[in-house]
């Protein structure tokens, strides 16, 4: 069942988003669709504490050629939170691969920002008929590779969090101090429960210390683009050279950019991503 969820939004100078929420068996789960229906389908997948909303200025820039679908994974944006549903990154992925059925979608590239790449990698693992190629955005090849923060902790006492505490979590997102981070990102962090949020950084890293993602990777054999800010704060950028052990893959490192170049950088961001999907997307019949 699909219903609507209030209205669209509009991007600057693009046609209204549609908005809806698809009810599925253990979760609501919103969704957004820009472009043409015929076009060749991305999904795209947010990061652990973000949503839909991250993906927001990359957008336009992809739906001159493409039917651009972006869901708030379970816990996270305007889905459900719900306290007794496992935010394990196969049932997140199960739920992406859902939505799309749901959708009508029956091929699609996967786009993952950071964690979500994780998600995007094990759609692919679950369903290797609807995934055409994969695009990962700063996303970790494995648990060795992450940078601790310097900062503690938000405990369950310290919940909502303040601004400032919110601040200092978001800012390692970003390639310097100073940046001035979108308040619509600190509202998505603001926006969970403390459940949710440590119940997904929890899920990301037993999904990382299970099998690495090049060695995933090399067993789902699906076309593959790694696009890496050079100066992420959260993983260390010099490990995207793993992802060369994938047959076939694509690395490209940004300069200047950090943990989340489809926000500091939209246009660098989409000019590999689009020379990759004009190659590997399937259009609609």
């Amino acid at each position: 069942m699909t219903a609507s969820d209030g209205g669209p939004h509009v991007h600057d100078g693009a046609e209204p988003t549609a908005s809806s929420t698809l009810s599925l068996d253990d979760g609501d789960i919103h969704v957004c669709e820009d472009g043409p229906l015929d076009a060749p389908v991305l999904l795209l997948i947010h990061g652990s504490a973000s949503s839909t909303r991250s993906w927001d200025p990359l957008v336009p820039l992809l739906t001159g050629s493409h039917r651009v679908i972006r869901i708030d994974l379970l816990g996270h944006g305007r889905s459900a939170k719900p306290a007794d549903r496992s935010y394990a990154l196969a049932d997140q992925a199960r739920r992406a691969g859902a939505a799309l059925d749901r959708l009508g979608v029956a091929h699609a590239v996967v786009v993952g920002h950071s964690s979500g790449g994780m998600v995007a990698t094990a759609v692919a693992e679950q369903r290797p008929d609807l995934v055409t190629a994969l695009a990962l955005i700063n996303t970790g090849p494995s648990p060795d590779a992450f940078i601790a923060p310097q900062f503690p902790a938000i405990g369950p006492a310290q919940w909502p969090p303040a601004d400032e505490q919110i601040r200092r979590f978001a800012s390692t997102a970003f390639s310097r101090a100073g940046y001035r981070i979108p308040p619509e990102i600190l509202d998505e962090v603001r926006c969970m429960t403390h459940h949710t949020l440590t119940a997904t950084l929890q899920a990301t890293r037993d999904y990382l210390e299970q099998r690495p993602l090049p060695d995933r990777l090399t067993a789902v054999g699906k076309p593959l683009l790694v696009v890496f800010g050079e100066d992420d704060r959260r993983w260390r950028s010099s490990s995207a050279a793993d992802y060369r052990a994938v047959p076939g893959a694509r690395v490209e490192l940004l300069p200047g950019l950090g943990h989340s170049p489809l926000l500091e950088d939209p246009q660098r961001t989409a000019t590999p991503l689009l020379a990759f999907t004009t190659i590997h997307a399937v259009r609609v019949d």
